[in-house]
């Protein structure tokens, strides 16, 4: 009765003409009026988390169209699941035209908050965070859009993922802007979507700073048209601490932006620097894979106008060979590949990689290094590389990304 009672007391409605504030406030009966909040409300209304310390031991879900759930920021309206015992989340939406701002998630067994089949999200001044640093335990995903349409992920950070930090996987009409993504393995991660702009991010001690991939076998292919541009990619160094067996798990330590299988990608006026790899890699996929629909070739690559340092004084995996061989780690590697196989059917693709402009604190301008490996997915003793920098080729910028407020 007493919990019945302090879970009334905790949660408070104010209406305002046909919406709702549901006041949420730290205590005994919070996680109660908190769910309560989040099933009962109608579209329109608001969720207001106050100041203190949540203490949950269920996961949170949301299933209402236009909700908005806001604390007073990220230090001070804390959602803890130290004690999670059920739920895949700490935060699972599935609604439209969504906002979440203003609050932290700390520590929740699985991803932190995703939101699923949604058509506008709005993330802004969102902390997420597994406060015990990298571990293989922490959830895979911090912020965590999938299959969704206009999202909007601002002013907000996400460290100690497993996976990816920030991940937005088959979506359309992207940004991602002006977050801080740290200590996680992949900071940034854009999948197999369409559309996305990322700008006036800090990525710095990660595994890898930003990536770009497409995959086979999921339901949105093709990724392309995504923009990378006015961001610090700085010191993406933290050895990789994804399971085994995720595709992350792959990431050298050191790397800065991965663009893999992609197309129309154009990275510029960023600052890559500090990476014990590499700081730009354009690869295809390397495994195996028995889609015919998929083609694992990076296609359409501008790399311009970056200011790149110190690079390649530690690598690891694949690319340290080229140490062994004794050539210097240049700012940008491209795997070289322009044939692949579907099924024993070779397939080959007209793959342009440009560079101009950059800028680089070791040799003046950015340097560039072939593999020259003759299929996609070739071993790297297979490589005969080479220096010489692709051609000065016209390729389209994609569009700017535009989500009404």
């Amino acid at each position: 009765m007493r919990l019945v009672a302090a879970a009334v007391a905790a949660l408070v409605m104010v209406g305002v003409a046909d919406a709702r504030t549901w006041r949420i406030r730290a205590g005994e009966g919070a996680e109660q009026a908190l769910q309560t909040a989040l099933i009962e409300a109608s579209p329109g209304d608001t969720v207001r988390i106050g100041r203190g310390r949540f203490e949950l031991s269920s996961g949170l879900s949301l299933n209402v169209d236009r909700v908005t759930i806001r604390g007073e920021g990220e230090g001070r309206s804390i959602l803890s699941f130290d004690t999670q015992r059920r739920g895949a989340e700490g935060l699972l939406v599935t609604a439209d035209d969504v906002v979440l701002r203003d609050f932290a998630v700390e520590n929740a067994r699985g991803d932190a908050i995703k939101v699923r089949d949604c058509d506008g999200i709005t993330i802004q001044g969102v902390r997420v965070e597994w406060s015990r640093g990298p571990n293989e335990n922490n959830g895979a995903y911090g912020l965590y859009p999938v299959n969704c349409s206009d999202v909007m992920i601002r002013d907000s950070i996400a460290r100690g993922a497993s996976d990816a930090g920030i991940y937005v996987g088959q979506s359309r009409n992207i940004i991602v802007r002006d977050n801080l993504a740290e200590f996680n393995v992949a900071g940034i991660e854009i999948e197999n979507s369409f559309n996305a702009d990322v700008f006036g991010n800090r990525a710095t001690n990660n595994t890898g700073g930003v990536l770009v991939f497409d995959l086979p076998g999921l339901p949105q292919q093709g990724g392309h048209s995504v923009r990378v541009f006015d961001n610090e990619i700085v010191g993406n160094n933290t050895a990789n601490f994804a399971p085994a067996g995720n595709i992350v798990a792959t990431v050298p330590a050191g790397t800065g932006v991965l663009i893999m299988a992609n197309r129309d990608v154009h990275v510029f006026d960023n600052e890559i620097a500090d990476h014990g790899t590499i700081n730009v890699l354009v690869t295809s996929y390397r495994a195996e894979f028995t889609d015919p629909n998929y083609n694992p070739l990076p296609r359409n690559i501008m790399i311009r106008n970056n200011a790149f340092g110190n690079v390649g004084y530690a690598p690891v995996g694949d690319l340290a060979a080229l140490a062994q061989l004794g050539l210097g780690m240049p700012d940008v590697v491209w795997d070289g590949a322009t044939l692949y196989s579907v099924g024993g059917t070779p397939r080959n693709e007209s793959v342009r990689i440009v560079m101009r402009e950059n800028r680089s604190t070791r040799n003046r301008t950015g340097s560039f290094l072939s593999l020259g490996l003759p299929v996609a997915g070739s071993p790297f003793s297979e490589a005969a590389p080479d220096p010489s920098f692709p051609p000065l080729l016209a390729l389209a910028e994609p569009e700017e990304v535009e989500i009404d407020d």
